[in-house]
């Protein structure tokens, strides 16, 4: 008789991969934050590398006519930074353009 479910999966692949490597859980999120007084920026969080984020900004800017950039955040890489409450735009943008799927995004904020 052989145990077939220690075959399944290695407990020690994320040990492996090292620190470094592939810190997302696979969800693209989007949250909010709040600025001052009314000012809220919205941030977009998991996109794939393969993607050039510069574009998308670009894109998403003449989409929304908002202002935003790209920043490096030590912890979670790069993130997409957008002026406004955008999060249900591109939400809809993202799905349209095919970049995340609809499961795929997470929508954080009040």
């Amino acid at each position: 008789m052989s145990i077939q479910n220690l075959n399944s999966r290695d407990p020690f692949a994320d040990a492996i991969r090292g620190p470094d490597d592939d810190i997302q859980d696979g969800l693209v999120h989007i949250r909010i934050q709040q600025r001052n007084g009314r000012k809220t920026l919205t941030t977009i969080q998991g996109l794939s590398a393969e993607y050039d984020l510069k574009k998308i900004v670009r894109s998403c800017k003449k989409e929304f006519a908002c202002n935003g950039t790209v920043i490096e955040h030590p912890e979670y890489g790069e993130v997409l930074q957008l002026q406004g409450d955008q999060r249900e735009n591109i939400c809809q943008w993202l799905t349209k353009a095919g970049l995340a799927k609809a499961d795929r995004l997470k929508v954080h904020g009040f």
